[in-house]
């Protein structure tokens, strides 16, 4: 069974180092100014201030198993809209990949946002093997976002 931990706004600096390694190891990023933007004050402090916020919160989380941090996510539900779940980031520490874990954490997270509201899910991604985790999971294509990303959604 996979649980959901909150990581507080004050023990945001260990997931900041996990979450520039996952950016780098995954091939998410790769340039430099990929990697300042990301290791930046204005990225860090954007999303900071969203985690203060009263009105749709962000939410960085681990996901736990027989009490260790497996993975991580980070998401905001947009209660004052219509419910959806943005999916910022979402990924299984390398050591735990394989055997459906990350579908659990998935399945995990879905149980642990609809019980705070989230009616739906989106996402972008442009990896294929991204693609096809998230296409497992039930999501479909829905256009592209600002930046001309693939958008993921699943209802």
């Amino acid at each position: 069974m996979i649980s959901i931990e909150e990581i507080p706004v004050a023990e945001l600096d260990e997931f900041w180092e996990l979450h520039i390694r996952y950016l780098i190891e995954d091939g998410i990023i790769e340039d430099k100014e990929d990697i300042a933007y990301f290791t930046g004050n204005e990225y860090r402090g954007i999303l900071k201030d969203h985690m203060l916020r009263c009105k749709d919160r962000h939410h960085m989380v681990y996901f736990i198993r027989d009490g260790n941090r497996i993975g991580a996510a980070s998401y905001c539900t947009y209660l004052s809209e219509d419910g959806k779940c943005f999916v910022l980031d979402f990924w299984v520490f390398p050591e735990f990949r394989g055997n459906g874990t990350g579908h659990c954490c998935f399945e995990a997270l879905m149980q642990y946002t609809k019980a705070d509201g989230a009616k739906y899910y989106e996402l972008n991604s442009t990896k294929e093997d991204s693609i096809r985790f998230w296409k497992s999971m039930g999501f479909v294509e829905n256009g592209k976002d600002e930046y001309d990303m693939p958008l993921l959604v699943k209802r």
